[in-house]
């Protein structure tokens, strides 16, 4: 087949969706929109996440990082465990000073970069993320210009399966749901399931509309499609490391590049999304990112091991590793005296969860759903995923798979070593250096420099001047790890809110002001100042860092 330069990309996600859908074998489900992207490209049978819940995952989907490096494993860092009390504030995550959210790559490579519109990476994305946050490929000025747009779909989320979803009056026939061997088979149940299922088909026709606005436009033949989820919606998968919690739907559909109805076995990670589109797109993908391209002329192949990470999620801590192969699953318990079920407010919404405490208080739970509610775990968990894909019967103390159990154990103790596991600091100590005395750091207002023939730029020009042409404007945090967005318009940018919560709100698309924010190019290189007038404006953003006072300067070019 030939290469295809330069693909327009377009993501969709489906938040908190395992695979039931019916082109992975899922006879409920009634999804023709994905069917039939699956039909044209190929699907991933085994891709999994990197964290069994929402914003840890996705901090690793927008870095290519695993969330334990960045210190995002902690689910969420604008809620801390000890809300309105002593120990952990709200805070962001200080990532390290070389990591980048991704579509900044693509933005210096000339892609016009949109998202709608969810974030949730335990930090704000900095302003040079992303053209315009909630925006759409055609919002772009020019229409030649290659594309990355994301669409979030978020009807699938975990509350869909609640009592009074928008999804409760559905015509999904309850005898025809499978329930998993580790929840009791009741009415209720089956009833969380069966809205599941409706917001599967919801969004398969959201995802059809996408598809056909692509096809209005023409560009269906030149654009790659992914379509992947966070993790899973239901207890026992959503915060957990079982398959249930990790295991993504994954379908590409690259015409030309991906044969019609393709499907791979290989193990990806949903961490590989971004390296993937960086590399099909002719971008060069930074060798400290975790993820690798599982697509495109630099596909990995697969990988050996995924590695999962769970720790405090919400008002609960609780460290657990978990590293899967082709066939097994190891799981470690770094606190196996606690229960699998410690106190969750949000989780115990959920109806399922809700029937099995509800059994369970009245004794009445016997086999894998007892099991699921023990008061100890065991220090370690291994499942033939193939025999066992429940993960039900644990393998850990039998004799005759002792050695896969210590190729795992070697195996999650070498990634551990070699990610810089933050897990097993104290997250106090961990957000006192990211916040030295509980005080965000500001990143550092730009500063402008000029450079020509008559002007070395040894020293900046902080109003601007005037100066002989012909003139090159540099830009420059004093921050290590800023990024620096620019705009020539006249439309200063507001202050972020001081208010922590008001900044994530924003971030999440509920901004208070309302509208969306003046859009800012990406410095990525020297600017030729042209002759005449020209007003810069700038803000530089160091991820975890309040972004920085605007700088604003006019410059006459002679």
């Amino acid at each position: 087949m030939k290469k295809t330069t330069r693909p327009n990309v377009l993501w969709v996600s489906f938040e908190d969706c395992s695979p039931r859908f019916g082109c992975y074998g899922d006879p409920v489900a009634r999804t023709p929109n994905l069917d039939r992207l699956a039909s044209e490209g190929g699907l991933w049978t085994k891709a999994f996440t990197t964290a069994p819940v929402c914003a840890p995952s996705r901090s690793a989907v927008i870095t290519g990082m695993h969330p334990v490096t960045l210190g995002t494993h902690h689910m969420r860092t604008n809620s801390g465990p000890h809300h309105g009390g002593k120990g952990v504030p709200r805070y962001e995550a200080v990532v390290p000073h070389y990591v980048r959210c991704f579509p900044e790559y693509l933005r210096a490579a000339g892609y016009f970069c949109t998202n709608r519109s969810k974030t949730d990476y335990q930090f704000i994305p900095p302003i040079t993320a992303w053209d315009l946050p909630g925006g759409h490929w055609r919002d772009r000025p020019d229409p030649d210009q290659p594309f990355f747009s994301v669409f979030n779909l978020d009807e699938t989320h975990e509350m869909a399966g609640w009592e009074g979803s928008f999804f409760g009056d559905n015509d999904i026939r309850l005898d025809s749901i499978e329930v998993p061997p580790y929840f009791p088979d009741t009415p209720v149940v089956r009833e969380s399931l069966a809205r599941v299922y409706a917001a599967i088909e919801h969004c398969d026709r959201r995802l059809g509309d996408i598809l056909a606005e692509l096809d209005e436009d023409g560009l269906a033949d030149s654009t790659a499609v992914f379509v992947w989820t966070d993790h899973g919606p239901l207890p026992r998968g959503k915060r957990w490391p079982y398959d249930s919690g990790i295991h993504s739907p994954l379908i590409v559909r690259w015409p030309e590049m991906i044969e019609p109805g393709t499907i791979n076995d290989e193990l990806v990670s949903t961490m590989d999304l971004g390296p993937t589109v960086l590399s099909i797109c002719g971008t060069e993908v930074p060798r400290h990112l975790h993820g690798r391209p599982f697509v495109g002329p630099d596909a990995h192949g697969g990988r050996d091991y995924v590695f999962i990470s769970r720790d405090r999620y919400d008002e609960m801590y609780d460290t657990v590793r978990a590293s899967r192969d082709q066939r097994f699953k190891y799981i470690r318990h770094y606190d196996p005296a606690r229960p699998y079920m410690m106190w969750n407010s949000f989780r115990n919404n959920h109806p399922i969860m809700q029937e099995m405490w509800r059994l369970y208080a009245a004794g009445e739970l016997e086999g894998p759903p007892a099991q699921t509610m023990a008061d100890k775990r065991p220090a370690e968990e291994l499942y033939d995923t193939e025999a066992d894909p429940h993960e039900i019967h644990n393998l850990a103390g039998d004799p005759a798979h002792r050695e896969i159990l210590e190729r795992h154990r070697n195996a999650l103790e070498q990634w551990q070593h070699e990610v810089g596991d933050l897990g097993m600091m104290p997250e106090e100590m961990m957000v006192a250096q990211m916040w030295p005395g509980g005080v965000q750091p500001t990143t550092d207002a730009p500063k402008f420099i000029v450079v020509g023939a008559e002007h070395h730029g040894t020293e900046a020009s902080p109003e601007g001047g005037t100066f002989k042409g012909p003139a090159i404007l540099q830009m420059q945090s004093s921050t290590q790890g800023a990024s620096i967005a620019y705009t020539f318009e006249d439309d200063p940018l507001p202050d972020p809110p001081a208010d922590l919560d008001a900044q994530f709100a924003a971030a999440l698309g509920h901004n208070p002001r309302g509208g969306e924010p003046p859009r800012r190019l990406l410095y990525h290189e020297p600017l030729r100042l042209p002759v005449g007038e020209t007003t810069i404006r700038a803000v530089a953003h160091r991820i975890g860092y309040r972004r920085s006072p605007e700088s604003v300067a006019t410059f006459i070019v002679e």
